[in-house]
Parts: C-alpha cells; sequence; structure tokens
C-alpha cells in the first residue's frame, strides 16, 4: 500500500509550503522583503514494466510500461526579486532603489551585506548608518553644521551647509548588483550576504546601465500580494486535505484486508 507514504510526502510538501507562505504574509509591512515561493519535484519512479522493453524475440517493444510514482519532494524555496511598490516618507534618510541593485552594509566583523531597506539615520559621529547602526558603504559622513542633505538619482550626497551658496558633495552612495539575486542568502534584519550561487558583487553607480537609480524619501515595500498568498493558502491548505484524505482511504482499504477470513 504505496498510497500511504506518497500521501505522507504530499502532506510534508503542503506544510513546508504554508510555512513560506505564512513567512510571506507575515512579512507584508517589512521594508524591501521579496516574496518566497516553494517548487515541488517529483520523486523516483518505481519501474513495475520498464517502457521500451523488448516484449517479445520478434523485437517488439513496450510503448507505456508501468511507471509508480513515489510522491513529491520540495526541489527549492526561491525569492521572487520583482520591484516592490515606493511610498513617500518624507524622511531626508529614507533611500528607495528604483531598480535593479542593492545597498551595501558593512557589519560588524567586517564583511559586507547587501539589502533593498534604505530606511536609514545618522551615526553619533554623522555617518549614514541603518537602523542597527551599521555603516552605509562607502562610509559618508555629513558634517554636523549641515542644514540640509539631498540625495540625487545618482547616489551624490550634497550637504547645505549655512552661510554657503553652492552645496558641499560629501560623497557618493554606491549600490551592487548580482548575476542571480536569488541566489543571495537571508540572515535577518532585511539583509543577504553573498553565496557561490548568487555570483560576484559588481559595484557600481546608481542610474548605470544594469543600476537602479536612488529616490530620497522614499521606502520600497514589501513585494507580497496579500489577495495572491490567501489564494495560495487555501489552494495548500485543500491539497494538505486530499493528502489525508488518501491516507484515511489507504487505512479503510488495509482494514478491509485485514478483515478477510
Amino acid at each position: 500500500m504505496k498510497a500511504l507514504s506518497i500521501a505522507a510526502t504530499g502532506m510534508l510538501a503542503q506544510q513546508m509550503n504554508v510555512e513560506v507562505i505564512s513567512n510571506n504574509i507575515a512579512n507584508m509591512n517589512t521594508t524591501g522583503y521579496k516574496r518566497q515561493r516553494v517548487e515541488f519535484q517529483d520523486l523516483l519512479y518505481q519501474n513495475i514494466k520498464r517502457v521500451g522493453a523488448s516484449s517479445s524475440d520478434t523485437g517488439t517493444v513496450v510503448p507505456s510500461g508501468i511507471q509508480i510514482g513515489v510522491g513529491v519532494k520540495t526541489g527549492s524555496v526561491y525569492r521572487i526579486t520583482e520591484q516592490g511598490s515606493l511610498t513617500n516618507t518624507g524622511n531626508m534618510y529614507d533611500m528607495a532603489l528604483n531598480g535593479q541593485g542593492y545597498f551595501r552594509i558593512q557589519l560588524p566583523d567586517g564583511n559586507d551585506a547587501y539589502t533593498r531597506a534604505g530606511s536609514f539615520q545618522l551615526s553619533p559621529t554623522g555617518q549614514i548608518v541603518n537602523q542597527d547602526g551599521y555603516v552605509v558603504q562607502p562610509g559618508i559622513s555629513v558634517p554636523p553644521e549641515a542644514v540640509d542633505v539631498t540625495v540625487n538619482a545618482q547616489g551624490e550626497v550634497l550637504v547645505k551647509i549655512a552661510g554657503q551658496i553652492e552645496p558641499q558633495n560629501v560623497g557618493r552612495i554606491e549600490i551592487t548588483s548580482f548575476p542571480n539575486p536569488a541566489g543571495l542568502e537571508a540572515i535577518g534584519d532585511n539583509m543577504l550576504v553573498e553565496t557561490p550561487s548568487s555570483g560576484q558583487p559588481t559595484v557600481g553607480t546608481p542610474g548605470n546601465p544594469g543600476f537602479g537609480t536612488i529616490m530620497q524619501g522614499f521606502l520600497e515595500t514589501s513585494n507580497v500580494n496579500a489577495v495572491s498568498e490567501i489564494t495560495s493558502l487555501i489552494t495548500a491548505q485543500r491539497a494538505y486535505e486530499m493528502n489525508s484524505k488518501v491516507i484515511s482511504a489507504a487505512d479503510e482499504m488495509l482494514s478491509v484486508t485485514s478483515q478477510l477470513r
């Protein structure tokens, strides 16, 4: 009675599907969050009668054969990197990327992490940092006497100093792109790190070919679609229930067999 183990794999797969969907829904309001999707694969097949096998000594072959599948498995959980909506916050240190790329953040251990969440602030020393106080690369400091800060679409940070007519350029925010952004590893706190699957990072200027532009005073919202996620949740729940029905049916069939006299 292979149906018991086959249906069990289906229930386990749908359980993981629900877990991924629940994480998407939980992060509906997370700045820069990219939704995830589960990809399923069928398991190995048992060949009861192998297709193409010889069926006689005259050269005839089996046209279709008999293959019995043994269930399903989770092949991958991948990140969908489509652009989220941009919302106006009015905060001069909030920045959103319109297009491809990531902000580069220096972690306390000296390594780099990458994020789409541009809710930045100033450190006690005047550096632009993220919400955890990690420096946004390449490390730009705003003078304490600055009365206004402007970040243009190309990432230039221009500060207005009292008594000066022309704004002062204190640096340029760089953004980073990857050949395969879906291959980045999430480490929490809205940050991702490089992996062999993501490819080598390419640092560039905002607005250049292959790089997005920076919008000051905006934040990128999560790209989770509530209606789509609820629909997927209902589908996963029904699939889980149907697999459980298969187990119940297989158990009843085994019960009938055990009662034979």
